[in-house]
């Protein structure tokens, strides 16, 4: 198919990243901004350690800008902003050194000491973190500090801007504050010359024409000082409009949380005589008890947590589906994402192109993927994992080589991670809740019943044979209320767990005469778990 053929069918996609990337084209007309380019942009507050919204967030703006380019020639730019000149004003509770940051309230981020003693301040090593994670994906950014931002003077323009429409952005702020804080609001901070901190103190004259305000001090004295040059620093709503005013930004998502903060940063983007960009606004990701996930508090599951039991492409998975639907974000939603990939991954190669547009894992590689398929599922490897009891790799590529002949680590590294992936996930999660059923009258019968058709197949019996003949068991013990509950019975006596695999898929793969075993030892009372 022609490029032409790709770019008519991608303008009637209906998967998101297209919908999103057509209001981006419709918002330049089509056209070059004067800019020369159109600006996506991200944005990461560096007062907690970059977490897995903010991969996501970076993820997700990656997938428009590709599908805008499939539908457009105008070239683009991907900017991860780091608001790193924020004061810090709380010490996150996840962090080392509590007490040495709680000395440092209120200084800029890139002027609190590293907890960590890797780098030159909390914020280096946050915006480190942050860069060495989007590296690692391969994300094609450009990464901008807060800090130098206002330091170099590359925001200077849009502060004075700002500054003359100083009243206008306190009519549209005022009105959202309590009566308290009304009293002492103004978008610019101070930071002051003596301490370096960043102040929340009251402005009480404007200078325009000098670009200058005029602050009062806890202390009561009256400082006047340019609002240029990094010796202010906006408030975050005004910071962000500032931000989109002054770079031009033409994309930006952000979570529910922040739907009226965009409504209000907004308004102050057109007070400043620029205009807002598009926006998504995505559902929060939540933690196991189903409150938000929080970088300060360090709940939920962070991006090296899932990269240690399962594969990159299946976060991008979990981040590119619905985008606009809360999800529980912990450890439990892994495997399923790692089988649904490798489906996607395959049928993405089969299908025509209109329907690749439609697949996750289109968007995942920003194309077809080359060689997604997978012989085995996670969810198989987890069961064979559990029925050997084992960390050792070696030990499952022992009935894996068996099942796909040809197949070795060396050969399949994709499979021989996978293994390690399923390996430590059974080790972690699945083995210390494992609970095994004893059988009871009816699951004896049943499974005596299986361990005799299993002897009655061919050595050489493939899956499906296997699980005609788990099927024939279940419908012939009608005392199971369903064959649901023949499977469940299976699961709970043979592996220990209330879910798991095709039986057939299964046994195919562990061996029908090491099933016979399995099933002799649970029907003898063995301990299932030596």
């Amino acid at each position: 198919m022609s490029d032409t053929q790709l770019r008519e069918l991608a303008t009637m996609a209906k998967a998101w990243p297209f919908e999103e990337a057509r209001k981006v084209l419709a918002r330049v007309g089509g056209k070059k901004p004067e800019k020369g380019y159109v600006l996506f942009e991200t944005g990461y507050g560096p007062s907690g350690l970059p977490h897995i919204g903010t991969f996501g967030e970076v993820l997700r703006t990656t997938m428009v800008r590709r599908a805008f380019e499939m539908i457009s020639d105008i070239p683009t730019k991907l900017i991860a902003f780091s608001d790193d000149m924020d004061g810090l004003r709380k010490v996150p509770t996840n962090l080392p050194n509590q007490d040495m940051l709680a000395g440092y309230l209120n200084k800029p981020l890139t002027q609190v000491p590293d907890p960590f003693g890797t780098h030159d301040s909390f914020g280096a090593h946050n915006n480190a973190r942050l860069c060495a994670f989007l590296d690692d994906f391969g994300f094609e950014y450009e990464f901008r500090s807060s800090t130098e931002c206002y330091k170099s003077g590359m925001f200077d323009d849009a502060l004075l801007t700002l500054l003359r429409n100083y009243d206008k952005i306190q009519s549209i702020m005022l009105p959202t504050l309590g009566e308290e804080r009304q009293k002492t609001y103004s978008p610019f901070l101070p930071v002051c010359e003596e301490t370096g901190d960043v102040l929340q103190a009251p402005v009480i004259e404007t200078n325009p024409e000098a670009g200058t305000i005029v602050y009062e001090r806890a202390d009561g004295k009256k400082i006047e000082t340019l609002v240029t040059g990094g010796r202010t620093k906006l408030q975050w709503k005004p910071d962000w409009a500032m931000r989109w005013y002054a770079l031009d930004v033409d994309y930006e998502m952000s979570g529910k949380d922040l739907s009226e903060s965009v409504k209000l940063s907004a308004k102050i983007t057109r007070a400043l005589g620029g205009r807002p960009p598009e926006n998504l606004t995505y559902e929060l990701f939540l933690d196991d008890k189903g409150e938000k996930i929080s970088k300060s508090k360090g709940n939920g599951l962070s991006m090296e947590e899932w990269l240690r039991y399962a594969p990159p492409e299946s976060l991008s998975l979990f981040m590119y589906g619905k985008p606009k639907t809360a999800k529980r974000l912990y450890f439990d939603v892994i495997p399923k994402n790692v089988d649904e990939y490798f489906a996607h991954a395959k049928s993405c190669a089969e299908q025509e192109p209109a329907k690749q547009l439609e697949n996750p894992a289109y968007h995942i590689h920003g194309g077809v993927p080359d060689g997604g398929e997978m012989p085995l599922t996670f969810s198989i490897l987890l069961n064979l994992a559990s029925v050997c009891n084992t960390e050792d790799k070696s030990v499952l590529w022992g009935f894996v080589s068996r099942y796909v002949p040809g197949a070795t680590a060396e050969n399949n590294p994709k499979l021989d991670d996978l293994i390690g992936y399923a390996i430590r996930y059974y080790t972690d999660f699945v083995k210390p809740t494992k609970n095994f059923k004893a059988p009871d009258d009816t699951d004896r019968a049943a499974l005596g019943d299986l361990r005799a058709r299993l002897e009655g197949l061919d050595a050489d019996a493939d899956g499906e044979a296997i699980q005609t003949a788990v099927y024939e068991v279940g419908k012939a013990h009608e005392e199971y209320a369903s064959l649901r509950d023949w499977f469940k019975a299976c699961y709970q006596v043979l592996l220990g767990q209330d879910q798991g695999p095709r039986m057939g898929s299964f046994i195919g793969l562990y061996g029908i005469q090491e099933t016979i075993a399995l099933i002799d030892k649970a029907l003898s009372g063995e301990d299932m778990t030596a």
